[in-house]
């Protein structure tokens, strides 16, 4: 929320009887009271007060401070997290790159492959079977060696493919974490608030 946003809200819950307008309010009546205080028993009683009052604020500072801190630690570990999944998301983009050149130029040596059984069965025609035999026994080793390059690719393809789903639903998970902790950390920060105002009444 913005900070304007979260201020409002605040005074909303807060009011006039809860939180630390009200302890501050009571610390200045208490301290009018106690310039003000006839007798000294009564001086004391005041003074205790404020004393009182003053530990409460301390501790509602000091809690604060600890939670701002914790918060910006967060913020720190988040943001970390935010760039390695951006660079796992470049690395991914650019093994998927790789492997489209390779997916094309599996399909360019598939079309020489294609071509070169066309020339395999018009050199048939010629006289010296011998030596077209040495050449389609040269294009079938070729063939099958084209053959586990393309598996090969399109193995590392889907390889890929299920890395970069695992990637996203990785992304969609921290942000459901996410949302999860800002709503936990307003009702706690609720909680918190009923609980002082029913310790106050």
């Amino acid at each position: 929320f913005p900070p304007d946003e979260v201020i409002r809200k605040r005074l909303l819950i807060d009011g006039d009887g809860a939180g630390d307008d009200r302890r501050i309010n009571l610390l200045v009546k208490s301290f009018i009271k106690w310039c003000n205080s006839g007798s000294q028993e009564e001086g004391y009683s005041q003074y205790q007060r404020m004393l009182s009052t003053l530990s409460q604020c301390e501790f509602s500072m000091g809690k604060t401070l600890l939670v701002y801190d914790m918060n910006l630690r967060e913020m720190e570990n988040y943001e970390k997290i935010y760039k390695d999944i951006e660079n796992s998301i470049a690395a991914a983009h650019e093994k998927i790159s790789e492997c489209k050149k390779q997916i094309l130029q599996a399909k360019r040596i598939r079309k020489n492959r294609q071509e070169y059984d066309a020339l395999a069965k018009v050199i048939q025609h010629h006289p010296d079977r011998h030596e077209t035999l040495k050449q389609l026994e040269a294009l079938g080793k070729e063939l099958q060696h084209l053959s586990h390059i393309k598996e090969n690719v399109e193995d590392k393809l889907e390889l890929r493919r299920k890395q970069f789903h695992v990637l996203l639903s990785t992304i969609h998970e921290l942000q459901q974490t996410l949302e999860n902790d800002e709503k936990l950390s307003e009702a706690e920060e609720s909680q918190e608030t009923q609980m002082e105002t029913e310790t106050k009444q």
